[in-house]
């Protein structure tokens, strides 16, 4: 019997990955990450294509084996954050390669039953990716090489990535970008970390692709228009805050013979609040963070693409109706589900929420206009009760608030019905989306609401 011929490293622990036992599988996890610290500190050192794939047959086998939504969630994360241990943008880039390689290879072999750990593992890692962009500052040369990476992997026409891999990815791709770098990430970033979206909506031939980019990623950001609006000028009126506070503490400080004073034990400081209104706002913050984008030069974007004489019909059909809404928010228009980006017929060089026969926005009070509402809501179809701050097409409705109060800077902008108030430059909105779906009628086939003359301020 001749000598035993002694396995590489990455093939042994790729085994004992894939290993019956959670106790060999989590000591070869262990293993594994010290393994690739030490490896990758060495000039020398490094790992090949084929090295990585071999470890991440035995990580994906090892995710396979593993029983419990917990522990899958653990070990998800910590097979994602082994590209942290990596000591070399090169080294993290094939372990992120080969990563998509394995679950483009692996996926047809996927039984229904673990369809959601693998789900969640892509998930994962692709955060991961994302985190180590923002550890590197978001620097555009490491951003061009990972989004390239992603286009050639995935989403491109010749890659060897499934449909279910495809889908994913594009749907959980601004979840994971909002949650890394909401805070951190300028439009001009945004657009460039959604390009590669719009090069393959422009030209791919596959439909599937096109609808899930049109509403993964840019309904999407349509959708998210109101909050990422609300959110700007929250900041902005949380530095103007800042602002009047330090210059308050500083003529204070200037102020002679003014002496600092304690509150006494058992006083309530007036810059502090209750711990639970404090958590309410941590839970706010966190759940109201969306991406900013420059709606119009993402609007010039896709129509420099889909206007190329290479792109196919039905693609451009697809991104022109983006393009439309895109443009719409950029003029300061809300849209809604089913609204329509043409102006009323007879509503002349008017905003979209002018009635026949006028040039711009009507005027009426708040009483007026939750009774005109009212009215709508009751008459039947083509029954002229209306008021100037709605326009109906089709299905779909605009509410919008009159000219006269988006002049005068003094008087605030609240939702007339849940008195939220509203942050919007221009010709603003009378009610916010939840309202305004749950007051205005959306199935009412009406062309347009016109103006009672017996409304008035």
């Amino acid at each position: 019997m001749g000598p035993r011929v002694k396995l590489p490293p990455e093939i042994q622990l790729a085994q004992r990955l894939a290993g019956n036992e959670q106790v060999t599988r989590d000591r070869a996890v262990r293993k594994l990450r010290k393994y690739i610290v030490a490896r990758t500190q060495r000039a020398e050192g490094g790992f090949t294509h084929d090295e990585l794939l071999k470890v991440w047959k035995g990580l994906f086998y090892c995710m396979w084996m593993q029983d419990k939504p917990l522990l899958q969630e653990e070990l998800g994360r910590t097979i994602s954050q082994l590209v942290h241990a990596f000591q070399t943008t090169e080294a993290q880039h094939l372990f992120l390669q080969t990563f998509w390689q394995t679950m483009n290879r692996e996926w047809p072999g996927i039984d229904r039953l673990r369809l959601d750990k693998f789900y969640m593992l892509m998930r994962m890692v692709l955060r991961e990716a994302l985190t180590v962009l923002q550890t590197q500052g978001w620097d555009e040369r490491q951003t061009e090489r990972l989004l390239e990476l992603l286009t050639t992997e995935i989403l491109h026409p010749d890659s060897e990535a499934p449909n279910g891999v495809k889908s994913h990815f594009i749907e959980i791709f601004l979840e994971e970008l909002t949650k890394v770098g909401a805070h951190e990430l300028t439009a001009d970033q945004n657009l460039r970390l959604i390009g590669p979206f719009c090069t393959i909506a422009a030209q791919t031939q596959d439909s599937l692709v096109l609808h899930n980019i049109a509403q993964g990623i840019f309904e999407t950001i349509v959708e998210q228009a109101p909050l990422a609006i609300e959110e700007l000028m929250n900041e902005l009126e949380e530095e103007e805050l800042s602002e009047e506070e330090e210059l308050s503490e500083e003529e204070e400080a200037q102020e002679p013979g003014l002496l600092s004073r304690e509150p006494p034990k058992g006083s309530v400081c007036r810059t502090q609040r209750p711990l639970d209104q404090q958590a309410g706002d941590d839970d706010e913050d966190g759940t109201s963070t969306v991406l900013q984008f420059d709606y119009k030069a993402v609007a010039d974007t896709l129509f420099e693409m889909a206007s190329r004489q290479d792109t196919p019909p039905q693609n451009r059909k697809r991104l022109y109706k983006v393009i439309r809404k895109l443009q719409a928010l950029a003029e300061g228009e809300h849209w809604a589900p089913g609204a329509t980006a043409s102006r009323p017929p007879g509503s002349g060089s008017g905003h979209a929420c002018s009635p026949p026969g006028t040039g711009g926005c009507g005027e009426a009070s708040g009483a007026n206009f939750r009774e005109a509402a009212a009215g709508l809501c009751s008459s039947r179809p083509g029954e002229a009760q209306g008021f100037s701050g709605l326009s109906i097409r089709g299905e779909g409705w605009l509410a919008r608030e009159p000219e006269f109060l988006a002049s005068s800077p003094g008087r605030p902008r609240c939702c007339l019905w849940c008195n939220i108030r509203l942050h919007f430059s221009g010709c603003g909105w009378w009610s916010c989306m939840a309202c305004s779906e749950r007051q205005l009628p959306r199935k009412r086939k009406i062309e347009d609401v016109s103006v009672s003359p017996n409304i008035s301020l």
